[in-house]
């Protein structure tokens, strides 16, 4: 079976790398990738929104499967077009039509929804330009720290966490008046700050069946102690050591089987990745967001621990019988560490040759903003590599992935150094 997946970053490398390893797969395609994608797929030129060269690309190169990485493409509603085009239908697509996408979409829908099934999330309201001034009472009312979330997409990072009430205010002005966040801020959700401890959860779901696969944590800001600003991700650790069995069951029973019988009875059909962001309050689990996608660089940890063939499970989802399968997952713990470029999330250059790649092939190193210049491979985006390892706790993984990191550079080369420093 011809694949194809959607993508350029780690996550995609990490799906083709995985996918690679199954039996099933014939050839294997990613577009647009990178310099890692290449090294077990073949670059296509065709970017994630251009959904006519994509189609051409699947009708040229006899794909049958379609893997979707990120939530772009989706909530542009990539799957209906695949559904509403005769040449098309048959091919599976792993990834939400547009409806369910709205989920990571619109943060407003997603806590309507969440409302709606009594999924438990933060108390919030929603306002634009229109009620700015009920925003601004809104928040005199509320206890600080004030959360601020830009309702669409903003590449993570369009949520703000402030302190004081006037600055507060300001930014919410910014966001509604001067589209801080462009169109994504349009409209802002204010919600309760929740004390805690965050973790990722990963679900697969055909729609009606669904695996829990593992979970992970991630640390997004760019500064040692989860300092500083935010970012796509600095580093991950699977599975989380916080999580007991009975606190499973409470994320299984208040929150994934009720957000996939919510689906259904919202009819909206659901084929791939339901990521709920959590956290844990007290000893209770709460929904902070949800995407309906793989995290980045949390699929680095995932992926790599479930022995599954991946394909396998893809034409489970595809097919309606994911509940003919068994998830089998490697207990060793999994982490990764990303290696960024200077100034990053801020302003940073690109094509810095990157060294230290020879030599490491037995090692699990995914590509995240690279790209192949001739014999050269340099840098192309602020997220540059995920070096992931596995050990038998948690330290052990984290002290091989420095190790390997320290055998790599770039100009400007900088990563956090102390990723699971609360675990």
């Amino acid at each position: 079976m011809n694949v194809l997946v959607i993508g350029a970053g780690g996550r995609e490398h990490t799906l083709c790398w995985k996918l690679k390893q199954s039996p099933r797969c014939g050839r294997l395609f990613a577009a647009p990738g990178n310099a890692g994608t290449a090294k077990c797929a073949t670059n296509l030129p065709v970017g994630v929104n251009d959904f006519e060269g994509i189609k051409k690309a699947v009708i040229a190169n006899e794909i049958k499967l379609v893997i979707v990485g990120p939530e772009e493409p989706l909530v542009n509603g990539i799957h209906d077009f695949f559904i509403n085009d005769t040449a098309l239908a048959k091919v599976g697509v792993i990834g939400p039509q547009k409806k369910a996408a709205t989920l990571e979409g619109s943060k407003a829908f997603a806590k309507a929804f969440m409302s709606r099934h009594n999924i438990p999330t933060a108390a919030y309201d929603e306002f634009t330009a229109e009620n700015l001034k009920e925003g601004e009472a809104f928040l005199t009312q509320s206890n600080p720290p004030y959360v601020l979330k830009a309702d669409g997409l903003a590449a993570g990072k369009g949520v703000l966490i402030i302190h004081d009430l006037e600055e507060a205010k300001k930014e919410l002005r910014e966001m509604l008046l001067e589209q801080k966040f462009g169109k994504a801020s349009s409209k802002v959700v204010i919600e309760e700050f929740l004390p805690g401890i965050e973790l990722s959860c990963f679900v697969l779901t055909d729609g009606s069946s669904y695996l829990t696969l593992p979970m992970a944590k991630d640390y997004k800001r760019i500064g040692e102690g989860d300092t500083g600003l935010n970012t796509g991700g600095m580093g991950a650790v699977s599975p989380v050591p916080f999580v007991t069995e009975v606190f499973k069951e409470k994320i299984e029973r208040q929150i994934i089987k009720p957000t996939i019988e919510g689906l259904q009875k919202d009819g909206m059909p659901f084929k791939g990745f339901v990521f709920i962001g959590l956290i844990k309050v007290g000893e209770e689990p709460k929904v902070i967001e949800y995407n309906v996608r793989l995290g980045d660089p949390e699929t680095e940890v995932v992926l790599p621990r479930i022995k599954n063939d991946l394909l396998t499970l893809f034409q489970a989802v595809h097919e309606e019988k994911l509940d003919e399968i068994s998830l089998e997952v490697d207990p060793s713990f999994a982490a990764t560490i990303v290696a960024t470029s200077g100034g990053y999330p801020e302003a940073y250059e690109k094509e810095k040759i990157i060294y230290g790649l020879e030599g490491q092939q037995d090692k699990m190193i995914f590509h995240a903003g690279t790209t192949q210049q001739e014999e050269e491979i340099k840098t192309s985006g602020g997220r540059v590599l995920a070096v992931t390892s596995f050990g038998i706790k948690h330290q052990e993984a984290l002290k091989d992935c420095y190790e390997t990191l320290s055998k790599i550079n770039f100009e400007g080369i900088n990563y956090r150094k102390d990723i699971g420093f609360d675990l």
